[in-house]
């Protein structure tokens, strides 16, 4: 298959080998198993680009049963093995190419599922906004699932225009970006859209993050040139805007980079998988200081020779900086620990399903008491 169409969709090397190995398997009749982004998800029903045009599909029984029990569903910025619709149903979605990159929190309200925010994403920009979401807690908890999900985050502060407030939003951002980029941009007035070029390369897939309120969809259109998602202005009385995106999308902009934007997030828990490689990426600065101490099991809470505890005495460690780190690595061990758990439990349920269903048939074949034959 060779993706005619779909490397403007980031179609390469790469997802061709990954997609073949996996469409080998799903070659029913006369049925030729296709190549597909996923562009859109909806309430049971996700829109595919073919190069051509954009269609409606629908995932098979074999999947929905694998989501069911915690397995990948499909999700936007996946790549997918699809058989054209005939006449009587829609295009159906056989298989999941794997995934290279996967964005992830724990579902709202649910102590032990995973949700994938976005799939195949190769930088993620971290929007926050000058005003009172420029939360350093907030910011820290997205670096930390960012640099899990095995994509580059990029920090950026919106609503750059509004001057009263623009250094202490950079000013809190750099305190807590641990090594990613911070680019201060104004969706309204175009200021600093040009610095985020380097990050929009062609081919390129790249997701927009953030609360509500920060001015996603506004920069979406600022990004694309054209006023194609709705805005809303913010509450006056909390600085905080309303929801626009209901809808996970991925678009094409105008230089050639597919952009993915996402409903604003209220919560973002820790899906588990952030409790090292992550974290400690997000908290660059307290890993390094940690690695100083004379002990390497210190718990920076008085022991001698404890560079992080030095460090916050000394001013250039902030004591809640520490506890943030704290927090999140509990965060992450329990969700991890619930999902171990939750897995386990399924593994028992299934096992337990099949015996019924072995008995089942035993008993079809040989009558009421298999075991006596």
């Amino acid at each position: 298959m060779s993706g005619l169409g779909l490397a403007p969709w980031g179609w390469d090397e790469r997802v061709a080998a990954a997609w073949s190995a996996v469409a080998s398997a799903h070659r029913a009749g006369e049925r030729i198993p296709l190549p597909a982004p996923v562009v859109a998800e909806h309430r049971g029903a996700w829109d595919l680009e073919t190069g051509e045009d954009v269609v409606r599909a629908i995932a098979s029984g074999a999947i929905r049963r694998a989501a069911a029990t915690g397995g990948p569903a499909p999700a936007v910025g996946d790549w997918v093995v699809s058989h054209r619709a005939d006449r009587i149903g829609p295009d159906m979605i056989v298989a999941l190419v794997p995934r290279a990159t996967a964005f992830v929190r724990r579902e709202p309200g649910r102590i032990a599922a995973g949700q994938i925010v976005a799939a195949n994403v190769d930088v993620v920009l971290l929007v926050t906004a000058v005003g009172r979401d420029a939360n350093p807690r907030r910011l820290e908890r997205y670096l930390a699932v960012a640099w899990a999900s095995g994509a580059t985050p990029v920090v950026v502060v919106n609503k750059a225009d509004l001057r009263d407030g623009l250094a202490d939003a950079l000013r809190v951002t750099a305190r807590v970006a641990a090594g990613a980029p911070v680019v201060a941009v104004s969706a309204r007035t175009g200021e600093g859209l040009d610095r985020l070029a380097d990050h929009l390369r062609p081919g390129a897939t790249v997701a927009l993050l953030g609360s509500s309120g920060v001015g996603k969809s506004s920069l979406v259109n600022a990004l694309l040139g054209e006023e194609r998602l709705d805005t809303r202005a913010v509450r006056v009385d909390d600085d905080r805007g309303r929801h626009t995106t209901t809808a996970r999308m991925l678009v094409r902009l105008p230089g050639g980079a597919c952009l993915l934007d996402t409903p604003g997030m209220r919560e973002l828990g820790m899906a588990g998988g952030e409790d090292g490689g992550g974290l400690d990426a997000a908290f660059a600065d307290v890993v390094s200081l940690a690695a100083r101490c004379r002990f390497s099991d210190c718990a920076h809470e008085g022991e001698p020779a404890c560079a992080v505890r030095a460090a916050i005495d000394g001013g250039t460690l902030a004591p809640d900086r520490l506890e943030s780190h704290r927090q999140l690595a509990r965060e992450a061990r329990t969700s991890s620990a619930r999902l171990d758990a939750r897995s386990r439990a399924e593994e028992r349920r299934e096992t337990r399903r099949r015996g019924v269903m072995y008995r089942e048939i035993l008993r079809a074949k040989y009558g009421e008491n298999p075991r006596g034959r």
